[in-house]
């Protein structure tokens, strides 16, 4: 049976949206995958689209998405550092994973964001199949 996680932001316009796009990449055999975020946001920024895209994967039908869009319920609630408190969601685990939003700044700072979220869930999915969580 499949972990169900959600990766929760502000707007759900950068980072949880490429670690939604990566875990459905890498873990769709052993994630549910969800993201939402806690305010209403216009779109996903471009930033986070072309730099995914540079790594094979499309983002271009993705959109922003409220806690209420997601199921009431996971197993793994993942923040991505908003440095605001999100929300109760009732979950079995939750982890912070202390990321900077790199929007407004250059394309680099999308590409490190990007490469760090890939490397933390590539680990999240090791301890998923191991049991660990």
């Amino acid at each position: 049976m499949k972990k169900k996680v959600a990766f929760v932001c502000v707007h759900n316009s950068c980072r949880s949206q490429m670690a939604e796009a990566w875990a459905k990449k890498l873990g769709n055999h052993v994630l549910e995958v969800y993201s939402a975020g806690t305010e209403n946001y216009h779109e996903v920024k471009l930033g986070a689209v072309k730099v995914m895209e540079e790594a094979g994967i499309d983002m271009s039908e993705h959109y922003p998405k409220l806690l209420t869009d997601i199921p009431e319920e996971v197993d793994i609630l993942i923040t991505m550092g908003c440095n605001v408190v999100c929300p109760f969601v009732p979950c079995s685990h939750t982890e912070d994973w202390g990321l900077e939003d790199p929007s407004g700044g250059p394309i680099e700072g999308f590409r490190n964001t990007r490469d760090l979220i890939k490397t933390k869930v590539e680990d999240l999915i090791k301890r998923v199949e191991n049991k660990e969580l």
